[in-house]
């Protein structure tokens, strides 16, 4: 039986070595290890949180340069080898205190390449016990596409995965992968490219033209996978400007690659690496795969670009998740489970939701959307300085690890949580984020905050009714129609809360005792 005939998540979870879902309808996800075994660096997570949204419990990566020289001795590094077998020993024993059960670990292009490739996972095995799956090109692709597919439900377009010493491509459409092909155009293997400049500029050009035939045309999102792409995308976050230092999901033009191009050739690249945040090994590796990522827009031309921090250790995940876990909101689950977490009342973030709906009716469901998630989120920041809540509410939005949300989607959120906690957004440290988010957007982040702000103070138990809200947006009036059981809670700063809501809204309130509401 070949490998081609096993299926997909059965291979997977003989590679963690136990199934890591074994309830579709889990809310929470046991801890797990993967290890990834690059050409440039090896790197450790630990995941953790939510089953739909794995969080970051643990990441730690070190540059092992594996593949350096590959391409001259087709052997692996061999200061490079020593390294990662220190590496792998200490994730190893680090991975064993976090109690994640057998790591998974994936190697790639050097080790599958290099002459000495298989002595070195028999090494490993021996000096560690961690057994090395060694992928070929075309495996790793689908794997760093299901990355994203994790990140992004639904998405479609092409997944440009870079590492040390391989690119890899592969299409998405309809929450499955397509198409996948591998080539050489890793940094490593391109420093090793004779004729300089020109001669890398030919080298590059020949072989997209031919991944670019096996594909067909690609003309809707480009994804980006790698650490090259991710030093690329801060670096044009310098360049720009950019004031929400996020990767994931991050938006890149054609004609910014092309600006940042250069501008990183114009640029001292120590004092740019420093300015970026860079770390020199990987900054080392930049030239290099800028000239790659210009080759590549120019040869699909892709409707936009995006930064994912999602990919092959993701994927593998992904790989095991039943579609009934797949299917659901990767950005909701996220926040259900910090708000079982961290909220002083969980499940009290669904009643507000049912509670406030009336006055967002007529909202699309992106944004309805992001009015549950504040919902389930209102409350986990208590325990910060109440001077501090609001900008706790507002970092936690726009710098967590989430998957499913755009920067436009953490700044609507952030700005519903920080009106949340206060009237104005003007004074804050964060003001020169709000202009990612269009005003108009931002004036309705103000109103789901202060509706938040509001309904926060009818604290009942979860699944208690508190009562009605009733808004007819064109009459500009705002009933609400409290329940016996909630109108004592209808006190003083309740009351100045909720006309507070009604100036942002534009609306005049009347309020009432739900028996006295007319059938």
């Amino acid at each position: 039986m070949t490998a081609d005939s096993i299926p997909a998540a059965q291979q997977s979870e003989a590679r963690f070595g136990r199934p890591i879902f074994n309830d579709p309808s889990a809310r929470a996800l046991r801890r797990v290890g993967v290890l990834d075994v690059g050409s440039n660096s090896v790197r450790l997570v630990v995941f953790d949180g939510a089953a739909r949204s794995p969080a970051y419990f643990y990441n730690e990566k070190i540059m092992c340069a594996l593949g350096k020289g590959l391409s001259e001795t087709g052997r692996l590094n061999p200061e490079g080898r020593a390294r990662a077998l220190k590496a792998i020993a200490r994730f190893q024993l680090l991975a064993q205190s976090m109690g994640t059960g057998p790591l998974t670990t994936a190697a790639t292009a050097a080790v599958r390449e290099a002459e000495d490739g298989l002595d070195f996972r028999d090494e490993v095995a021996r000096e560690t016990g961690v057994k090395i799956w060694v992928i070929d090109g075309e495996e790793e692709a689908r794997l760093s596409a299901q990355g994203v597919l994790l990140g992004w439900p639904g998405s479609y377009g092409l997944v440009c995965d870079i590492g040390g010493s391989s690119m890899e491509l592969a299409e998405i459409a309809n929450g499955r992968v397509g198409k996948r092909v591998t080539s050489p155009l890793g940094p490593l293997k391109l420093s090793d490219v004779k004729g300089g400049k020109k001669g890398r500029k030919a080298h590059i050009k020949s072989i997209l033209a031919d991944l670019s035939a096996r594909l067909g045309p690609q003309e809707d999102r480009l994804f980006l996978v790698g650490g090259s792409w991710r030093a690329i995308a801060r670096i044009d976050m310098e360049r720009r400007g950019y004031p929400l230092h996020v990767l994931h999901e991050y938006r890149m033009t054609t004609r910014s690659v092309r600006a940042t191009a250069e501008y990183i050739a114009q640029n001292d690249g120590e004092e740019l690496r420093q300015r970026c945040g860079v770390s020199s090994a990987r900054m080392a590796l930049v030239p290099l795969a800028i000239e790659v990522l210009k080759e590549v827009v120019k040869t699909f031309r892709p409707r936009d670009i995006a930064i994912s921090s999602y990919g092959i250790r993701e994927g593998m995940l992904y790989e095991q998740m039943p579609q009934k876990l797949r299917d659901r909101d990767p950005l909701i689950e996220a926040c259900r489970f910090a708000e079982a977490k961290d909220a002083r009342l969980p499940g009290f973030g669904k009643t507000l939701f049912q509670f406030l709906y009336p006055l967002f009716k007529g909202a699309n469901d992106d944004r309805k959307r992001l009015i549950k998630a504040a919902c389930l989120l209102h409350d986990v920041s208590w325990r910060a300085h109440p001077d501090y809540r609001a900008e706790t509410c507002f970092d936690l939005a726009t710098r967590a690890n989430l998957g499913g949300i755009s920067h436009q989607e953490r700044v609507f959120l952030g700005l519903a949580l920080l009106h949340r906690y206060r009237n104005s957004r003007e004074g804050t440290r964060f003001e020169e984020m709000y202009g990612l988010l269009p005003e108009k957007a931002q004036n309705e982040a103000e109103v789901v905050g202060k509706a938040l702000r509001f309904a926060a103070m009818l604290w009942l138990e979860k699944d208690h009714e508190i009562g009605e809200l009733r808004y007819f947006p064109k009459k500009k009036k705002l009933e609400l129609f409290l329940t016996e059981e909630a109108r004592p809670l209808f006190g003083e700063v309740a009351e100045a809360r909720l006309n507070s809501l009604a100036l942002a809204l534009g609306a005049e309130v009347e309020v009432r005792i739900k028996k006295d509401r007319a059938p």
